[in-house]
């Protein structure tokens, strides 16, 4: 029987991933592409039709109410959702899966809507709800955290004994010709950006003000960036499952254009996620600002440049330290042609694809909710060359090759 695929998210990572799952169709089967606005779902539906000659269904929904969602597994029969829509609403779709018996996949943790906190502890929390309905969830099958994690458990398969250290590399090159635009959900990223830095070292959390540590990485194919210390989510789960691991960050490189528009929006109070009242209607100001801000989408076309993410692993391998690099570069012009996306979506779309084949083919399968560094690297991997988003690997000399300052 032909599986049957429900993608909810109609954003930029959902075009890339109803796309891709178009250009596999002889693993997703029957595609439905659904979301709060129908018309977005619509309008993607009919370019993968033009580009790939694959016919995807659409859909209403609304993840915010678990019902909705259950009502739309059943009603498309589907085997696994794919869910691209907002953080917020990880919970709602994962316990509509355990209703209905659909596997599960997701790229980002679960946020509260109303704290600026990241965290899996509620989703892991869903373990036991899902081993007794009998199927898997995927947790944050994205590029980053996602591959980031699979790099992880690729070098610790390939390259060491122990990993001692890692260091997670954002680095996004691409000008899309706007004073300022962010190039995912700008409130997801407003708060990830403003939210305080944390790292791992010597078996507890530091946390620092946000882009109080800055350090200047050399990007292969990109060149010299600015990168400031972040806390992300991966940074939680590979703590949890990568044994003996002293020290872990994660870095993610900002323009100054950037950076000096955010800290005005700051200082004007534009970024805040409390409501306030407003000629007597209560608004939320980032939900405001995201309002005026361009929509991600829509940078696909104007966007150039490229993406350079991986990681930095330090360990032992055969009594020796030694020091591996694994990155992969995307052209953002590349991804467009193919997909109608820019890379950042590209980058994050390709791989929840691929997280999702190998659970519809059983090559990653296991019920109950997991993280991407539990499964073998050696699959993904391989999908990651066949896919469109080739890596490298690169042995660096110095032990310590990251020098903050």
């Amino acid at each position: 029987m032909s599986p049957k695929t429900l993608i909810i998210g109609a954003g930029g990572v959902g075009n890339v991933v109803a796309f891709k799952c178009a250009m596999n169709a002889e693993t997703f089967g029957e595609i439905t592409l659904a979301s709060r606005t129908k018309e977005k779902c619509d309008a993607i539906a009919k370019n993968v039709k033009e580009k790939t000659g694959v016919t995807i269904k659409t859909a209403r929904v609304d993840a915010d109410h678990k019902d909705e969602v259950i009502d739309l597994i059943r009603k498309t029969e589907a085997d696994i959702v794919i869910n691209v829509a907002l953080p917020y609403q990880d919970l709602t779709i994962m316990d509509a899966c355990v209703a209905t018996g659909a596997d599960y996949l997701d790229t980002a943790n679960y946020e509260h809507p109303d704290t600026a906190k990241f965290e899996y502890k509620e989703q892991w929390a869903r373990d036991k709800a899902f081993r007794e309905a009998g199927i898997m969830g995927l947790l944050g099958s994205g590029f980053d955290p996602g591959v980031t994690n699979v790099f992880v458990a690729y070098a610790q398969k390939h390259y060491f004994d122990t990993i001692k250290t890692i260091d997670i590399l954002d680095c996004n090159a691409g000008d899309h010709g706007y004073p300022f635009a962010t190039n995912f959900n700008p409130e997801i990223n407003i708060r990830e950006v403003n939210s305080k830095g944390r790292y791992w070292e010597k078996g507890e959390w530091k946390e620092t003000e946000p882009m109080e540590i800055k350090m200047v990485w050399d990007y292969p194919e990109v060149g010299p960036k600015d990168s400031y210390l972040l806390y992300h989510e991966e940074e939680e789960s590979l703590v949890k499952n990568i044994p003996g691991l002293e020290r872990i960050r994660f870095w993610m490189t900002f323009g100054e254009s950037y950076l000096t528009h955010l800290r005005v929006l700051d200082n004007v109070g534009l970024t805040r996620i409390d409501p306030i009242e407003v000629d007597g209607c209560r608004v939320i100001p980032l939900h405001v600002l995201k309002a005026l801000l361009p929509d991600p989408a829509t940078l696909g076309p104007r966007t150039k440049g490229k993406t350079n993410i991986g990681v930095v692993v330090h360990g032992i391998k055969e009594g020796k330290e030694r020091t591996i690099y694994i990155y992969q570069v995307k052209d953002h012009e590349e991804c467009y042609a193919e997909v109608m996306s820019q890379g950042v979506s590209y980058t994050t779309g390709v791989p929840a694809m691929i997280g999702a084949k190998l659970m519809l083919e059983k090559v990653w399968y296991e019920v109950g909710v997991h993280n991407m560094e539990e499964f073998d690297p050696n699959p993904f991997m391989e999908e990651l060359n066949r896919q469109g988003l080739p890596w490298q690997v690169k042995e660096l000399e110095s032990p310590d090759a990251l020098k903050v300052g």
